[in-house]
């Protein structure tokens, strides 16, 4: 290939970078237009508008002069024709892969998946995922999903789907390969802890996930409220429930964020508004120094609101993202005794800034880092709890099916109750009684 060529592409690709830059240079960047960010599943902080481009110059053109070099080659030799759009696409999704498992590109489809996720509603086996040491480790199942009901644990890795491998794949990626239209079959193999490999084949059905469960009273003023996930019907489900154990007069609560892989972090922030008193900081988001500005999120007006009741928060490994910016919390202003296992420590923050020059596509990326109030963050470390109650996989499957008969008591089949009565849920109980306890010191 002559040079002439070359330098001809590397012409070419510097003047698109030139007016590609420039445009968000004149714009202040992607917040200005049809790049706003929307807040995900994982959480959000607002598009940085920034004034400048960092080293923004023309080495950023030659390199970007390899990449469209890159590009043409393929789309001109590769021994198969491909759409030059589905080349492209790849080049980006490859690109925003290499940053970190949870940055990705969003063409229409997984975009439109997103967007239906966070409203509750979607087709597939019912597991929430990360991925983790090259494999798709399970955060959570969905309770009463196919996968719950196949016996897919928090922890289990997902090693193929259909037959395809998932190894270096991303999170997209195997939700993609999981997902799809109700009564239609799927084969995953699951790999355990111990390395034990079993292929489940499953049936996906259309995943409902109530965010708010199990709103009853235990007895001797306890309450108990379970929150499944933070979508956007956490808040006003959450002040529901605080409103009907008030008026059955509760000592203390039970707040169950077991197996909550989280969600969107308007719902955390919400949540945890009902039960800090007002101004309190909640969370601060910390991203990149000098581009992306500082969020503290403090607790605002709210019109139900109880910052008198003592709490007690339940935790395992899969709680997550947005769970634990609210323990963190709760945990820092000493609002609540936290009680179960370490969280699972995901807490950054992925930001969906739809393309302004194709708005039916986004890029997903991560900005930003969750910091709690007393200044740790979370991300990679997870949260302590005050109290450790640790439970096994087999004591913990039991206190699940339990807790199911014990919410819904047609789900579990007619000789449910009389198996459920020897099964204990260990975090449960230490729960109550750290909130008894309270309750007597309270009054002595």
């Amino acid at each position: 290939m002559s040079v002439g060529v070359r330098d001809l592409w590397r012409l070419c690709a510097g003047a698109a970078a030139a007016a590609c830059l420039g445009g968000c240079l004149s714009a202040g960047g992607p917040a200005g237009g049809a790049g706003a960010a929307e807040r995900t599943a994982s959480g959000a902080a607002t598009v940085p508008g920034a004034a400048t481009v960092p080293g923004a110059a023309g080495d950023e053109y030659d390199e970007l002069a390899v990449l469209t070099e890159a590009l043409l080659l393929v789309r001109r030799y590769y021994v198969e024709e491909r759409p030059f759009r589905d080349v492209v696409y790849g080049a980006v999704d490859g690109m925003l892969g290499r940053l970190d498992p949870n940055s990705s590109f969003l063409p229409p489809q997984p975009l439109a998946a997103l967007e239906e996720e966070t409203k509750g509603v979607f087709g597939g086996i019912g597991v929430s995922v990360g991925v983790e040491g090259g494999g798709v480790r399970v955060i959570a199942p969905v309770e009463d999903s196919p996968a719950f009901k196949a016996g897919i644990h928090a922890g289990d890795t997902i090693t193929e789907v259909d037959g395809r491998r998932l190894e270096g794949a991303t999170v997209d990626e195997a939700i993609k390969a999981m997902r799809g239209e109700k009564g239609t079959p799927v084969k995953v193999t699951v790999e355990k802890p111990d390395g034990e490999k079993v292929e489940v084949a499953l049936v996906r059905d259309e995943i409902k996930v109530a965010s708010v469960k199990g709103v009853r009273s235990l007895g001797d003023g306890i309450g108990y409220v379970r929150i499944t996930q933070f979508n956007e019907q956490a808040v006003p489900d959450f002040s529901k429930a605080l409103a009907s154990l008030g008026r059955e007069r509760i000592t203390g609560l039970v707040v169950d964020l077991r197996d909550n892989p989280g969600g969107l972090l308007e719902a955390a922030v919400g949540v945890a508004e009902r039960v800090l008193p007002r101004g309190k900081e909640i969370v601060t988001v910390r991203g990149r120094e000098g581009v992306n500005p500082v969020q503290r999120f403090v607790a605002g007006a709210c019109e139900v609101r109880d910052t008198k009741i003592p709490l007690a928060v339940l935790v395992n490994g899969g709680s997550a993202s947005a769970s634990e910016v609210l323990v963190g919390a709760l945990q820092a202003h000493k609002r609540a005794v936290v009680v179960g296992e370490r969280t699972y420590g995901k807490a950054s923050v992925q930001n969906v800034i739809k393309l302004a020059l194709r708005p039916e596509c986004a890029v997903r990326l991560t900005t930003a880092y969750y910091h709690t109030p007393d200044g740790k963050m979370i991300h990679g470390a997870g949260i302590m709890p005050d109290v450790a109650v640790p439970m096994t996989r087999a004591e913990w499957r039991q206190a699940q099916m339990k807790r199911l008969y014990e919410e819904v008591p047609g789900a579990s089949g007619g000789g449910a109750q009389s198996l459920m009565q020897g099964v204990r849920d260990a975090q449960l109980e230490r729960a109550v009684e750290i909130l008894k306890g309270a309750r007597i010191v309270n009054r002595g």
